[in-house]
C-alpha cells in the first residue's frame, strides 16, 4: 500500500499563492504516476498535475502558467506551487497515485479557499 499526507491548504486572498505538499509512505516503489488533483463543490474531481515514473510533468490547461508540480526524492514529497490564485481556485486538494499494479491511492486532502 502507498499512503499519502496532503499539508499546505488554507484560506489566502486572490491573486496570492500557496505552496501544497503531498508526502508518500509505504511501497513507494509501486509508484506509476503520482499527481494533484481538486473537487469543488457540486463538480467532478479534475487532475490538474501529474508526474509519470521517469517523464516529465504534465499540467492541465486551466493550470498552465500559474500551477507548478515538483517533486523532492529524498523527501519523498510532491509539490504544488500555486500561483495567481482565483476565487474558482477554491476547493478540496487531492494527491493521488496510479502504482504499478493498477490501484489507485488518495490521499484525505487539503482545504484551499480563495477569497475574492
Amino acid at each position: 500500500q502507498v499512503q499519502l499526507v496532503e499539508s499546505g491548504g488554507g484560506l489566502v486572498q486572490a491573486g496570492g499563492s500557496l505552496r501544497l505538499s503531498c508526502t508518500a509512505s509505504g511501497n513507494i516503489f509501486n509508484i506509476n504516476t503520482i499527481g494533484w488533483y481538486r473537487q469543488a463543490p457540486g463538480k467532478q474531481r479534475e487532475l490538474l498535475a501529474s508526474i509519470p515514473s521517469g517523464s516529465t510533468t504534465k499540467s492541465a490547461d486551466s493550470v498552465k502558467g500559474r500551477f507548478t508540480i515538483s517533486r523532492d526524492n529524498v523527501k519523498n514529497t510532491v509539490y504544488l506551487q500555486m500561483n495567481s490564485l482565483k476565487s474558482e481556485d477554491t476547493a478540496v486538494y487531492y494527491c493521488g497515485v496510479d502504482a504499478y499494479h493498477g490501484i489507485k491511492y488518495w490521499g484525505k486532502g487539503t482545504l484551499v479557499t480563495v477569497s475574492s
